[in-house]
């Protein structure tokens, strides 16, 4: 079985998914009959009812979304993995009064960004 470290040398554009995991949150791949990859999607529930979620279909198809406890859209990006994290890690925990509360819209039953 592969190390965090032995994974991170191969793949260095997964050190960010690395800081999402340590902050929090769950991941669950998606594999294909053969086994392989084909997608991430990522979770973190907040204690206020709030859940943030992430997809990552490659390197330069991924989004992420916050939504409340109804369903409401609270905050969207999309980009690629690079960006969609950044944004993650520079957005205010649900508390902060700097968070996103302004509903815009209703989250996907089954999100996927695009």
């Amino acid at each position: 079985m592969s190390t965090d470290m032995e994974v991170l040398r191969a793949y260095p554009e997964l050190r960010r998914l690395a800081e999402l995991r340590d902050a929090g949150w769950l991941f669950m791949p998606s594999c294909d009959a053969n086994g392989d990859v084909t997608k991430v999607t990522g979770l973190r529930p907040w204690p206020e009812g709030v859940a943030d979620a992430l997809h990552i279909g490659s390197q330069t198809d991924a989004g992420a979304l916050r939504m409340d406890h109804t369903g409401g859209l609270l905050w969207q990006r999309d980009g690629t993995v690079a960006d969609v994290v950044d944004a993650l890690l520079a957005l205010p925990t649900p508390g902060d009064p700097l968070a996103p509360r302004l509903v815009r819209g209703t989250a996907p039953r089954l999100w996927t960004p695009r």
